[in-house]
């Protein structure tokens, strides 16, 4: 039917239909566009689409586990995500795979020269997981400052030299002792330093500009804050100068697994033997069993007359009369008895003897302290008895020389023993 059939009520209510329809479809499309641009959004905000992101990259020896899309993690939070992982050349026999990674802010400033290094760990299922160690100290890898040239005469022109960083490390003309450390303000006593030291042109850093990506990245091996050269710019033909984390990575669990069953595999052999060995030690201790068990039903008789002998012991003078007999234990008691009375009375007799003893003990003391009363009173007593024993010693001796008892004084003389006879053979007393 044409829209020209129909009545104008019917056509009137047909065109507001239409444009019902139409709203209803403009309001749809609005809300789809609305919910995809809101998830876009909280997409980009979760992953960090419009945060500031700083290239790291490291060395590890195999990719197992690693791929591009994994979180790259710090201090136990998700820092970045790994963005390469390749193969190295052929010819270097140095390093297996490179590994790139970006750091999202602001987790970068947790990166210093000091302390960050990177970690590959393993879980139990194989999953390896790249991880980014927090910074001691030393020199930040990334700066968002400009970088400047300049020398003496234009540093010592500066409005504000305090606002300013000196980009390298300053080292004394031996280049052996550091004397200024990069990111030191050049005032006046920096400048004193340098301009003593003679230096020409230094980099500097202008930190009254800061930059939303890097500007300036530090190069380990010249000391100093280089300009950095991103992937990303196309109009740079130097290469990329991104910083180097080391690595320690630890062997995989798989690996971890074929040593555990190498080990096992050779402790397995001596385990068999041992369990051999304690097999045939519970044998022997079966048969022992056995052999004490035959042992005892064998002992029984000899214990139960071992017991009758020892009650029949125990009895009132078992052993004396089993020994000795009845008369001998009686005539022992009686010795016992005798014994006891004669050291009873010897005990006496010896208490007696030795207060006698004491006695003249006192009494022998007694005569001395008188002798030694007399002898102090008269000094003279001494001398005299001196003199008695000289004078009867030369009486004795003149009696001696005295013709009439000369003989009374000569020595007794007795026969000489007779002498033994000599033993000779019968060759030497000639005889045929």
């Amino acid at each position: 039917m044409a829209l020209q059939d129909l009545t104008p009520q019917l056509r009137t209510r047909l065109s507001r239909m239409e444009r019902a329809v139409g709203w209803f479809v403009v309001l749809a499309t609005a809300l789809l566009v609305f919910g995809f641009s809101y998830y876009v959004y909280n997409t980009a905000q979760r992953k960090g689409w419009f945060k500031t992101r700083a290239p790291y990259f490291t060395f590890v020896d195999r990719a197992t586990g690693l791929k591009v899309g994994d979180p790259v993690m710090l201090m136990g939070f998700e820092a970045g995500q790994i963005t390469q992982v390749l193969p190295q050349p052929p010819e270097d026999f140095t390093y297996n795979v490179y590994v790139e990674f970006e750091i999202i802010e602001p987790n970068y400033g947790y990166l210093w020269t000091d302390g960050s290094r990177t970690k590959v760990a393993s879980d139990f299922l194989g999953k390896r997981v790249l991880e980014v160690t927090k910074g001691t100290g030393g020199r930040a890898t990334y700066l968002f400052h400009p970088l400047h040239e300049l020398t003496l005469a234009e540093a010592e022109k500066l409005d504000t030299p305090e606002q300013w960083l000196l980009g390298a490390d300053i080292y004394d003309e031996t280049e052996t002792n550091l004397v200024i450390k990069a990111t030191a303000p050049l005032q006046p006593e920096t400048l004193a330093v340098l301009r003593q030291l003679r230096c020409g042109n230094f980099p500097a850093l202008n930190t009254r500009e800061q930059r939303k990506s890097p500007t300036v990245v530090w190069n380990d091996q010249a000391g100093r804050y280089v300009k950095f050269v991103s992937r990303s710019n196309p109009k740079a033909n130097l290469k990329a100068n991104i910083y180097w984390l080391p690595s320690d990575e630890s062997p995989a669990v798989s690996e971890r697994l074929d040593q555990l069953i190498g080990q096992v595999e050779k402790a397995l052999p001596n385990i068999l033997d041992l369990t051999n060995k304690i097999a045939g030690v519970l044998a022997h201790g079966v048969n022992l069993t056995s052999n004490l068990n035959v042992v005892a039903l064998n002992a029984q008789p000899a214990s139960s007359n071992l017991a009758q002998l020892s009650v029949q012991l125990r009895a009132p003078g078992g052993l004396g009369e089993w020994a000795l007999g009845t008369n001998g234990q009686r005539n022992l008691e009686a010795v016992l008895e005798n014994v006891n009375a004669t050291v009873v009375h010897t005990d006496t007799n010896l208490t007696a003897l030795v207060e006698n003893l004491a006695r003249s003990l006192d009494h022998l003391a007694g005569i001395t302290s008188n002798l030694n009363a007399q002898v102090q009173a008269n000094t003279n007593l001494l001398g005299s008895i001196s003199s008695a024993v000289v004078d009867a010693d030369d009486l004795v001796q003149g009696l001696k020389r005295h013709w009439l008892l000369r003989s009374a004084f000569h020595g007794k003389t007795t026969n000489a023993p007779p002498s033994a006879p000599r033993l000779t053979s019968p060759k030497d007393q000639g005889k045929p």
